[in-house]
């Protein structure tokens, strides 16, 4: 998260909280730098986040519309991500999660994805795994431009200035397409605007001393289909949607190499109005989520390999609905790890205690090791626990339970890890299983009006779920020559509802991205990403089967001198005609041309 801690993709931060080489971590963690995101092309960050294993996506239409991350098969709410150390998941939405559909990659520096649960050091929400994205800002400039099919247009600028004394810099984002229909059966196109911007400044008072303050804001407006009479089938609609998202945080940080502390301030509002013109022009319905936090970090070496992580954090939480008048509580956590980093090994555990003003405690533990048994190869082990507490929407909304406890995981995987991403040639092969339980869902109303049900006729949330979510990863790079780089990403999964013994929703067992670049003598760049995703059900009973599908892009790019890159893209190469959401649109054949100045 700061520019000391984390200079290059060999560095995880979701690990500790503060930064260490991925070696030095047993825990899964995938690191994707800025190179590889350009390299990629385009606003659609999901197409970067495919080539970590584990990972699968879910678009509820065109670009801009609702896009899920689901990683090892946890849902999509139960991915706690931050941008630039804030936690943006909206604390509205029936879920908590965050929307990655107002998210662009131009905008974003680095991911760093650690898959598996770690509630012991992010607290609630780190179920399925932690996304931390560092927005860019660095010295110089960087401006880009590609237009392309749905008469879709994307700018974006970054850069920065500083010294020894400060930092400034930031970046800027547009981009609006003209989209294609979000309901399957539809002819109308439903299009997508958005502005994005962040900054952050820095001001470094000493050797050992920083200031920083930073801040975020996302404006999207989003045409939807809808649910019209007299039939009430999904087909297209005049519905609009605008969001609007922002988050800032000041603090300071204070390393003197023995000791690192960061301690900070910062907030997350996201607001959203949906505007039916059947209805005249005044919005349909409302929300508004809202976050504050506190919180610091530290690391302390007091000897030799001894390293002690620390922290703790507290937020609050709010939200509002056109049906339902504000609510809000708090949490406050701390936690500890202690760790040993000497020669082959490294080893760390730690515990985590959490205070929620509605339900009460909540402990997590967790443990990694990490052991080098021959030259470049690791053997990786690593148990982490997370809970994610019950959204004020499930709480106290109109169909809220005040009686809620929060979700709960138990998490463990084991490996083995050769170099990492950074190198020409790596590979990692990992197994893993994940049990959840009180997994929070509605539960309908209809014909009962006792027990849960009293004085809820249509329908309430419950603890009722459990959930074993177990498989293997595979993933390895291959550099043949210095001109043509190869990386492939399989995972297997086998998520099923404990309750029922049915597979969980939109949890394809097969997911692999394979990729390959080839630079040319003259430096023109060819590239290409295949997709594969296996088959899956639509819904939780089991009912509707979303079919498999391959989908394959080819890119190029060409430099003109030290500055000027010219470059284009082929989504879906062959047209497949796939499926991820039943009864939504996705998109055939597009090409995309564009241009990046680097001054």
């Amino acid at each position: 998260m700061e520019p000391v801690r984390v200079a290059g993709e060999t560095i995880t931060v979701t690990a500790n909280g503060i930064g260490d080489d991925i070696e030095n971590t047993g825990q899964p963690v995938t690191v994707i730098g800025q190179a590889e995101i350009d390299a990629v092309q385009g606003a659609d960050v999901t197409r970067v986040l495919q080539r970590a294993p584990g990972v699968t996506i879910t678009r509820n239409g065109p670009p801009g519309a609702f896009t899920g991350v689901r990683v090892r098969g946890a849902a999509a709410e139960q991915l706690l991500v931050l941008v630039d150390g804030v936690k943006v998941a909206d604390p509205a939405a029936p879920g908590g999660g965050f929307d990655f559909g107002n998210l662009a990659a131009g905008e974003i520096e680095k991911l760093d994805l650690l898959r598996g649960s770690n509630s012991t050091i992010w607290g609630s929400d780190a179920i399925g795994g932690v996304l931390l994205v560092t927005t860019r800002a660095r010295r110089g400039l960087t401006v880009s431009g590609e237009y392309g099919a749905d008469d879709s247009s994307y700018l974006t600028a970054s850069g920065g200035v500083g010294s020894d004394a400060f930092f400034l810099g930031g970046a800027a984002g547009w981009q609006r397409t003209d989209g294609f229909s979000a309901a399957a059966s539809g002819t109308e196109p439903d299009g997508f605007e958005q502005w994005s911007a962040n900054a952050q400044a820095r001001a470094y008072l000493s050797p050992s001393l920083e200031l920083f303050a930073q801040g975020r804001y996302a404006k999207g407006d989003l045409d939807l289909d809808g649910f019209p009479p007299p039939t009430y089938a999904f087909s297209d609609t005049a519905e609009s949607q605008r969001t609007r998202q922002y988050t800032a945080a000041a603090g300071a940080i204070y390393d003197s190499g023995a000791l690192y502390l960061r301690g900070a301030y910062s907030f997350s509002d996201t607001e959203r109005d949906s505007v039916d013109p059947a209805f005249g022009p005044a919005p349909s319905y409302t929300t508004d989520g809202h976050s504050q936090r506190v919180d610091l970090r530290g690391e302390w070496r007091p000897i030799g390999p001894v390293i002690l992580n620390f922290g703790g954090e507290g937020e609050w939480t709010r939200f509002s609905t056109l049906f339902d008048a504000p609510e809000h509580t708090h949490i406050w956590g701390a936690y500890a790890q202690a760790g040993v980093e000497y020669g082959k090994l490294s080893a760390h555990a730690g515990l985590r205690r959490d205070q929620h003003a509605r339900f009460g405690g909540e402990t997590s533990l967790g443990a990694d090791a990490s052991y080098e048994i021959a030259p470049d190869l690791r053997l990786r082990a690593s148990y982490g626990e997370g809970f994610k507490a019950p959204t004020l929407f499930q709480l106290l909304s109109d169909y809220g339970n005040a009686a809620l406890q929060p979700e709960r995981s138990r998490s463990f995987d084991v490996g083995l890890a050769w170099n990492n991403r950074a190198a020409p040639t790596w590979g990692a092969v990992t197994l893993y299983r994940r049990d959840s339980t009180d997994l929070i869902d509605f539960v309908s109303c209809f014909g009962v009006t006792t027990g849960i049900c009293t004085n809820r006729p249509f329908g309430t949330y419950d603890n009722v779920g459990r959930a074993r979510a177990q498989g293997f990863e595979v993933e390895f790079g291959l550099a043949p020559s210095e001109r043509l780089r190869t990386s492939l990403a399989y995972s297997y999964l086998d998520a099923k509802d404990r309750g029922t013994g049915n597979d969980l929703a939109r949890r394809p067992s097969h997911a692999l991205t394979a990729t390959a670049d080839w630079q040319t003598p003259l430096g023109v760049t060819f590239g290409t990403d295949v997709r594969l995703v296996g088959d899956s059900f639509d819904d939780a009973g089991n009912f509707t089967r979303v079919d498999g599908h391959v989908v394959t892009d080819l890119r190029a790019s060409v430099p003109l001198g030290k500055s000027l890159e010219l470059y284009g893209r082929v989504e879906n190469l062959f047209d497949a005609q796939y499926t991820e959401v039943a009864g939504y649109g996705t998109r055939g054949r597009a090409a995309f041309v564009g241009a990046r100045v680097r001054l």
